[in-house]
């Protein structure tokens, strides 16, 4: 008989590659306006990271090949995403963009493979990385909080996107059962805390729902997906929120 990870896991994939594709209408509205207008490449940057550290993460630790396959597609797309800001994105921002890359996804990454390679070893080295790539993930499912009071306080949903809920909500839930299934507390504690808070996020949605919305900026979240709501608001004051899975 199959075991039932497996195919929760599958699940879980397609799940997360539906997410890392969703930005796919804003980059193309990118291209046709060759501007990268007021979106900013932070997010992008930090969801390249992460894919990399849970790449890293399915590879080092036994059984989890799922978690790397899924990450090494996010690779490849959020690459693509950040080389497409360097193409469209005004000077400044190319640079800065530039910058930030080389010290998050080379540097930092560079660093965390080879400390936890040449320092740790077994469990305990899988166990680092996947702190790491946990802090990151409940960072990005955290980072709507600050939207959520303004919901209650504005009593509209406006401000948060019901793709991002859905999402949340529903790859969280997915990796959770993964992670109990296949025993790994590591993996479970970000996806349950993702789990959890897209399910208020979506019971919010269901109490207002009806609130008076504005269609233009209503549009522009949906369209731009967590991409530019994934940072936290202290961040979203001088810079588009946006991501990343698993």
């Amino acid at each position: 008989m199959a075991d039932p990870s497996f195919f929760v896991g599958v699940i879980g994939n397609i799940i997360s590659i539906l997410m890392f594709l969703s930005p796919v209408p804003t980059f193309w509205r990118m291209i046709k306006k060759k501007s990268t207008e007021e979106f900013s490449s932070f997010p992008y940057i930090c969801t390249l990271l992460n894919s990399s550290l849970w790449t890293y993460y399915g590879t080092i630790k036994a059984g989890e090949y799922l978690v790397a396959t899924v990450n090494g597609f996010g690779i490849v797309v959020e690459t693509i995403y950040i080389l497409l800001f360097l193409i469209y994105a005004p000077p400044k921002m190319r640079v800065k963009t530039a910058i930030l890359a080389g010290i998050l996804d080379v540097l930092i990454l560079v660093a965390a493979v080879v400390t936890t390679q040449l320092a740790l070893g077994g469990e305990a080295r899988s166990g680092a990385v996947g702190i790491m790539g946990a802090a990151l993930n409940i960072l990005m499912y955290g980072s709507p909080l600050a939207v959520m009071k303004t919901v209650v306080k504005t009593k509209s949903v406006e401000y948060l996107p019901f793709l991002l809920s859905f999402f949340f909500f529903l790859n969280g839930g997915v990796w959770l059962l993964y992670a109990v299934l296949v025993r790994d507390s590591i993996l479970g504690v970000p996806n349950g805390t993702g789990f959890v808070l897209g399910a208020i996020q979506l019971v919010l949605h269901g109490i207002y729902r009806n609130g008076k919305q504005s269609k233009h900026v209503s549009n522009k979240l949906e369209e731009g997906w967590q991409h530019e709501h994934l940072i936290s608001s202290s961040t979203t004051r001088s810079h588009d929120r946006e991501n990343l899975p698993i």
